[in-house]
């Protein structure tokens, strides 16, 4: 996976995006007071069994809603601010023949990308006619994961490397875009989910020079121009995960050319470990001139860093796609049009800039969100 897992609430191998967990997992999905294990939400003394048929299993959603919010104070995370601003339809029309009552169940992750798109999922489905549960801020991936499998939530944003890798347990990502989001899609059938299709937004891991010296170092734009500069200038900072990592530095040098610890590729001394986070700076203060980057994080704009060509191919593809309850979408079929209109939109460049305005502005996602939907056209002000 790409990042950090969570053992129980504990950081483990911590890999932090924007000052947080970026697809934390917490591993089985347990919650050190509310467990998520064999269709169980358990709670104490008491245990309430996940139950089939939509009415049954809303009652659930909100008893394991409650469980995760007590779940994020043990894990030493603040539950998400159920706001959400109003709004009124804009270009995403409410469906013709909708029931009154017909409810949707969005659930996102507990970092700050997954909040906004949380957010964007909250807006589309309330201008779509729903009444929707904002299940926001759950901490991890596979508490996310069940609440999807077991249809307690009927909506969420995924990315489509950390599927293959994470929830169906496959070794080796896809490279390719579209062909990663095929393999999933078909894979995750038999699971009862649909996905959507995916946004041009690729979460993946990318090399990044800052914008000054682009010129100094040939004006190189590709990670293939690395190849022809000099060894002294083949110079990275990178995380401790990353360095690590079986999709990381090691045979992203090979596959380009330099060969880490080779007198003509990158020796030791050119690679320097950074905590969580600091790579950032570090590049943008040129303490080296290529930097580990997430192709999304609001700092590659605030900081001015020019994000490097992966022209081999060679890291995976993290394309954010809506994934949908297959049973819900069978129910609401229009569900995918209503979403087709919003994930073309969202650009790594306006990830980032979003990100942006939450981490380094610091303004509420739910604010974000509502703003460029209302640029966008896809919503209006309350009537």
């Amino acid at each position: 996976m790409k990042s950090g897992d969570m053992n129980n609430g504990d950081v483990k191998n911590g890999d932090v995006k924007n000052g947080d967990v970026k697809n934390g997992d917490m591993d089985n999905g347990d919650v050190e007071i509310g467990n998520v294990k064999n269709g169980n939400v358990k709670n104490g003394n008491s245990t309430s069994t996940l139950r089939t048929g939509r009415n049954r299993r809303r009652t659930a959603a909100a008893a394991l809603a409650a469980v995760v919010g007590l779940g994020m104070g043990g894990c030493g995370l603040q539950p998400a601010a159920s706001y959400t601003p109003d709004s009124s339809p804009g270009s995403i029309r409410p469906i013709e023949s909708l029931p009154d009552d017909a409810k949707l169940t969005v659930v996102s992750k507990n970092f700050t990308e997954q909040l906004i798109l949380g957010k964007i999922a909250v807006m589309a489905a309330q201008a779509a006619g729903f009444e929707v549960t904002d299940l926001a801020n759950v901490p991890g991936s596979q508490p996310v994961r069940e609440l999807m499998l077991s249809g307690q939530a009927d909506m969420a944003w995924e990315y489509t490397g950390s599927a293959w890798i994470t929830y169906l347990n496959r070794e080796t990502a896809i490279p390719d875009k579209t062909e990663q989001w095929q393999a999933v899609y078909d894979a995750d059938l038999a699971n009862g989910l649909t996905w959507g299709q995916p946004a041009p937004m690729n979460n993946t891991y990318a090399m990044a020079v800052r914008s000054e010296a682009v010129a100094e170092l040939g004006g190189v734009s590709k990670l293939s121009d690395i190849a022809a500069l000099p060894v002294a200038e083949r110079t990275f900072c990178l995380e401790a995960e990353f360095n690590s990592r079986q999709d990381g530095f090691n045979p992203m040098a090979e596959a380009y050319g330099i060969p880490r610890a080779a007198a003509d590729g990158v020796p030791e001394e050119n690679i320097g470990i950074y905590d969580t986070g600091a790579v950032y700076t570090a590049t943008d203060e040129g303490a080296c001139n290529f930097g580990e980057v997430f192709t999304t994080d609001g700092r590659i704009d605030s900081l001015g860093l020019t994000v490097l060509e992966d022209d081999r191919a060679f890291f995976p593809a993290y394309n954010g796609a809506p994934v949908f309850n297959t049973q819900t979408l069978e129910q609401y079929p229009e569900l995918e049009d209503v979403f087709a209109q919003v994930a073309p939109l969202l650009t790594d460049e306006v990830l980032r800039q979003l990100n942006l305005k939450v981490d380094v502005l610091g303004e509420d996602p739910a604010d974000v969100a509502y703003d460029w939907m209302r640029s966008e056209g896809l919503i209006n002000p309350p009537e």
